[in-house]
């Protein structure tokens, strides 16, 4: 056959059309993040997604008068990015985000382009009018390997789309922002490449930003178009602490879009078609109308394939096109992977249950460690802090920052009992369960399953200095505890005034108080007034509470890491009436859970917990925020230790219980408690330092009230006498059992697996062994 008339091969066939791009890469970030990243997606909500996805848009295209054709290509890639994107645990909520966002591509439209990305607007709505729909951007981490991946990945696509220019400009815009916002904070630069390696925005900038469909058809509207939802998104994260603040972003921009093809023009976008002029240097209305002569008086294609063999009769200057196509090819390839490099650079590197509870892994475990109970409802906080302090009281210091005055009923002191029952109730536990005889003749079953020293106090009082430029807002006695609530102009004058009124602040914390001095922050500070401890017979300091309203849902740990000794752990205890609560700029990891390991650890269960996650803590990175417990307060199975009462529950901050006064409970096991309902408790551990922590924890709630717990199980064999068929299958059983034992206690560890089986002391052949010598159980 002539080469003038051979067809494409099929691949390059296929290479023309960017879709085949992005559903190729999407589907291989969906599978990453199922196996890799603990997305926690069922394949059956995957199916949901994808099948109503594909069949909304059947229906769509046949009620449309003259469609021959379906296309499914387009509603596969919207329904594999809210697969990516959207969270949520009802099935109902994942087949109407579908329905919304290959709807509005039908409803709203202008001059033959959809306004709004479709799955960025399924996702918007559903969040907004649904309690169970969220989006979790931390999940993604910030690993050197996915943001590399991504931003490679995703450059080809947006290039094979002709959009690449939009996603440039966002980013490059997005992380100008940031870095001169450090600058002007004086923040680390930590913070800003750890904000910017995050595969949740390049997953954004590449898969959403860049759609053809909805972005503006010249270069220069392009590139307006990226740089505004930049703008924007960072006033959202910033000003209204918006964790959501890109996708608010782009459905609040996308409307603009029309504005930006009158201003410059440019054709309209069609889907696996060449590239079109309007993609290349001087693009816009100039441009256009050069392609639109083209196509009226060139008899062949109007432009070169970017792939596939080239059409006969090109003259000499079509040919050089070509080659300045692929050499454009060639610049945008290398633009990408040093893209792509350079982000992986910035980044650092239930079923019921029954069985006997046995042990319980407490926060008293590890050192240096304390406990925060967070209290969220709407923009309402409580916050209880309880450190591990221990020396003399009048060398007690503790200096927080609140994004509020507080007033002195915003203040209270509780008891440490009351956090110690909540840490006893949400520990990771240790179950056993007893084999029965393998020859009883019944149906046998296993159900399965910143505070610092300080100086003396002076004696005199506090003098405000005005040339320090410090303020006292608020002063308060409460309980054993002076209060001041302070605000300041600079870093510089808040740290000299703490150090001449007894504070001793640690080395360097100047630049961080500076940064929260420029965030509108005030600074809590407390310490201990010896005359109303001795007055109230108190022995040990007792955690310190605050309310408060603020959209701010964020912990600050930067002074805490300012010139510490190592790593420090905190236990965060989160009530919401919603679910769980997970962090926004860091992963928030299971831990490995419901796993049977063996029976001698019942003796060091704390050494175990404590040996699991120091390997768990190294396997991850050491930068996540680990989930121990998720449950409902109303109930547990098995429990470590009765739910809080309401009154308890009360006194930590969730002022919306009700009811019984009582302790909450008194079962263990199958029968729920009387106790109060509509609490949703979350227990996080984290260990940190500034260098894998550089930036304060933020938090969001979410809609899942799914029941998590870190939970071990010890089996004990059978001990007595059997001799029947089963009993001897079961034993040959009960070595593989064993051993599979040993192996996952290693795995959890990383303890040596030889150790382990000499500390398991098995016996070399146990009852019922037809291969053992006949007289080890002839006496038995």
């Amino acid at each position: 056959m002539p080469s003038s008339h051979r067809q494409p091969l099929p691949w390059r066939r296929l290479a023309a059309d960017p879709r085949h791009f992005q559903i190729a890469v999407l589907g291989g970030l969906l599978v990453y993040g199922m196996t890799a990243l603990d997305f926690g997606l069922s394949w059956e909500r995957i199916a949901v997604t994808i099948g109503t996805a594909l069949g909304t848009q059947r229906l769509a295209e046949r009620l449309r008068p003259g469609q021959s054709s379906i296309d499914l290509r387009s509603p596969l890639i919207s329904s594999l990015s809210l697969c990516l994107i959207l969270r949520t645990g009802s099935l109902w909520v994942a087949a109407l985000a579908s329905v919304l966002a290959i709807g509005s591509k039908y409803v709203i439209r202008r001059r033959g382009k959809h306004v709004f990305n479709p799955a960025n607007f399924g996702i918007a709505v559903v969040t907004l009018t649904t309690s169970q729909a969220w989006v979790s951007p931390g999940q993604w981490g910030s690993v050197a390997l996915l943001g590399f991946a991504l931003a490679g990945l995703g450059g080809l696509v947006v290039y094979r789309a002709a959009r690449s220019d939009v996603s440039y400009a966002f980013l490059g815009s997005y992380a100008s922002f940031l870095l001169a916002r450090a600058a002007w904070l004086g923040d680390p630069w930590q913070i800003p490449l750890h904000q910017l390696a995050n595969g949740a925005l390049l997953l954004f900038a590449f898969f959403m930003v860049s759609d053809p469909k909805t972005t503006p058809n010249a270069r220069t509207g392009r590139l307006v178009h990226g740089a505004l939802i930049a703008a924007v998104a960072l006033i959202f994260r910033f000003h209204f602490h918006e964790p959501d603040g890109l996708l608010w972003s782009l459905l609040l921009v996308s409307p603009l879009v029309p504005v930006w093809d009158a201003v410059f023009g440019g054709a309209l976008y069609q889907w696996g078609s060449p590239r079109t002029g309007n993609n290349r240097p001087g693009g816009g209305r100039a441009e256009s109308r050069r392609v639109a002569s083209r196509l009226s008086s060139a008899p062949g294609p109007a432009a070169p394939r970017p792939f596939g063999p080239l059409p006969s009769g090109l003259r000499p200057s079509e040919n050089s096109a070509v080659k300045g196509t692929a050499m454009t090819r060639k610049r945008h390839f290398i633009a990408t992977t040093t893209l792509g490099l350079g982000l992986s650079l910035l980044a650092n590197s239930a079923s019921a249950f029954c069985g006997f509870y046995v042990a319980k892994a407490d926060a008293q475990l590890f050192n240096d460690a304390s406990q925060v109970v967070l209290v969220r409802d709407d923009d309402r906080t409580v916050i209880t802090m309880a450190s591990d302090y221990q020396g003399e009281p009048e060398e007690f210091a503790l200096v927080v920052p609140v994004p509020t005055v507080l007033q002195e009923g915003q203040i209270h002191v509780t008891e440490q009992s009351i956090l110690d029952h909540l840490d006893a109730y949400t520990s990771p536990r240790l179950v056993e369960y007893f084999d029965s005889d393998p020859c009883m003749e019944r149906k046998r079953g296993l159900l399965g399953f910143a505070d610092g020293a300080g100086a003396p106090a002076p004696t005199a009082q506090m003098e405000l200095e005005e040339d320090l430029g410090v303020t006292i807002e608020a002063k308060y006695t409460v309980g054993e505890y002076d209060i001041l609530i302070l605000s300041a102009e600079e870093s510089g004058g808040l740290e000299t005034w703490l150090r001449q009124n007894g504070y001793r602040i640690p080395d360097g914390a100047g630049p961080v108080l500076g940064s929260y001095i420029k965030q509108g922050m005030k600074f809590f500070v407390a310490k201990v007034n010896l005359g109303e401890k001795d007055l109230l017979g108190i022995q040990n300091l007792r955690p310190i509470q605050v309310a408060f309203e603020s959209p701010k849902f964020m912990l600050p740990l930067r002074l805490g890491t300012v010139n510490s000794r190592g790593t420090q752990e905190m236990f965060v205890y989160a009530l919401t009436r919603t679910g769980r609560v997970e962090s926004v700029n860091y992963r928030t990891v299971r831990l490995p859970s419901d796993l049977e390991i063996p029976e001698y650890i019942e003796e060091d269960f704390g050494g175990f917990y404590r040996a699991m996650f120091d390997e768990q803590w190294n396997k991850e990175g050491r930068n996540v925020v680990f989930l121990e417990y998720a449950w409902d307060m109303g109930w547990c199975d098995p429990c470590a230790a009765d739910p809080l009462s309401s009154a308890q529950l009360r006194e930590l901050g969730a002022y919306w219980v009700t009811g019984n006064e009582s302790d909450g409970g008194r079962g263990r096991g199958f029968a729920p408690p009387q106790g109060p309902q509509n609490v949703f408790v979350t227990r996080l551990h984290v260990r940190y330092d500034g260098k894998t922590f550089p930036e304060d924890l933020v938090f969001r709630e979410t809609g899942d009230r799914g029941n998590y717990q870190g939970r071990y199980v010890l089996r004990h064999p059978f001990s007595g006498r059997a001799d029947c068929p089963a009993a001897r299958e079961y034993f040959r059983e009960l070595k593989h059992r064993q051993q599979r034992e040993a192996e996952t206690l290693a795995s959890l560890t990383g303890w040596e697996l030889a150790d382990i089986l000499r500390d398991m002391d098995l016996p070399n052949s146990d009852p019922g062994d037809e291969d053992g010598p006949w007289w080890k159980t002839m006496w038995r």
